[in-house]
């Protein structure tokens, strides 16, 4: 069986690439995964991380307001990654509710319904 593989980014390229789970070996686990295209640094998204395509502005811009908040891609059981906003009006009322509320950005972010 091929070992499991989870997905990073290049937010500057807007490219996803799988590669296989850091091993538990100490110096696996420190290596910095590094872009093909770019050499900056990938960024560990999870393995339920799906790419939106590489000309989708929006999406990508959605997708580094997410990532610089801390919200990953992991699959939570059956039920996959669960709720995350797909348009930048989504993020901008989540945004606003955690301006209002106090409640952390991660947190708003991933919620499925703003009240």
């Amino acid at each position: 069986m091929p070992p499991s593989k989870t997905s990073y980014v290049c937010l500057p390229c807007r490219a996803s690439y799988k590669q296989p789970y850091p091993s538990y070996e100490p110096h696996d686990r420190d290596r910095e995964r590094i872009c093909p295209r770019c050499a900056e640094p990938l960024v560990h998204v999870g393995s339920a991380f799906a790419a939106p395509p590489r000309r989708d502005t929006e999406a990508w811009r959605v997708l580094s307001v997410l990532l610089h908040a801390g919200v990953r891609f992991h699959k939570s059981c059956c039920s996959g990654p669960g709720y995350r906003p797909r348009t930048l009006r989504e993020v901008r009322e989540r945004m606003a509710y955690a301006r209002r509320t106090g409640e952390p950005f991660a947190q708003a972010l991933v919620r499925y319904e703003v009240p």
